[in-house]
């Protein structure tokens, strides 16, 4: 029998202050009347059940991170996964989209994990680019010597380009975001459905065909729009990256964790 996942949106911090603006690399400023509207940047890890797998998705941040950049934190990621039921110590795979501060953070809660990660992502978080201001900003050096801790402990699954996780999960180098950027594409009750992280920040980034303005390679940033939606069998089984809409699209996992946990699937 074919493996069906159930999928958990888990909001662990957010960023109430972000404008409309911020959003979206080309904005007419003119002719969006809106841009200075209010569009929250909210933070996610994803967690998948089922066929006897437990798989996170990315780390998130905590709260050092947290006070160092001005983020809202209501608890870690660890701490969401205990509100599940989930003891983070339990779970053996994480899936790093990517190494920036929000999506990698936090690897040592997870200390029986394998992590599975892009190899060019890893290369050039720890290479000369790292000495450009504006490439350096979404990284942490704390949350890199983490990472690199995790590979001389052998805990570093690297991969090059596309692979299949587990039976009807796979992985997907798409990169524009940043160098190794990947999705997931997981098998759901409603279909194939892509955890598309950063490759698709916001719904509107899609639909609108207007790329983030956190930017590694433009080119492979619109190219991933196209890679989502063919993967995905339908647009709303694209899950954007930080967009406050999943959580109000969805539903609740239980009432008391309605702010937090909903399940997509």
């Amino acid at each position: 029998m074919s493996a069906i996942y159930e999928v958990f949106a888990l909001r662990y911090a957010r960023g109430d202050g972000r404008k409309r603006y911020q959003n979206f690399s080309s904005l007419n400023l003119d002719a969006d009347r809106n841009f200075n509207d209010p569009m929250p940047l909210d933070f996610y890890v994803w967690l998948i059940c089922g066929n006897g797998k437990t798989i996170l998705v990315d780390t998130g941040f905590g709260h050092k991170e947290a006070a160092r950049r001005g983020r809202t934190i209501d608890q870690t990621p660890a701490d969401c996964l205990r509100r599940m039921d989930v003891d983070p110590a339990n779970i053996k795979d994480v899936v790093l989209t990517h190494l920036h501060f929000d999506h990698a953070g936090t690897m040592p809660d997870f200390p029986n994990a394998t992590f599975h990660l892009q190899e060019e992502e890893m290369v050039v978080a720890t290479g000369k680019y790292m000495g450009i201001a504006e490439y350096t900003y979404p990284f942490s050096a704390d949350v890199i010597c983490d990472a690199v801790r995790a590979v001389y402990a052998g805990r570093v699954n690297f991969l090059n380009g596309d692979v299949e996780l587990a039976q009807n999960i796979t992985l997907h180098k798409v990169g524009g975001h940043s160098a190794g950027l990947q999705v997931v594409r997981v098998l759901t009750r409603r279909g194939w459905m892509v955890l598309a992280s950063d490759a698709v920040p916001y719904y509107e980034n899609l639909s609108a065909r207007n790329p983030f303005t956190l930017v590694y390679n433009m080119p492979d940033m619109h190219l991933a729009f196209r890679t989502v939606e063919q993967l995905a069998d339908a647009p709303d089984l694209v899950i954007p990256g930080h967009d406050r809409q999943v959580i109000e699209r969805h539903q609740p996992v239980r009432p008391e964790l309605s702010h937090m946990a909903v399940r997509l699937d």
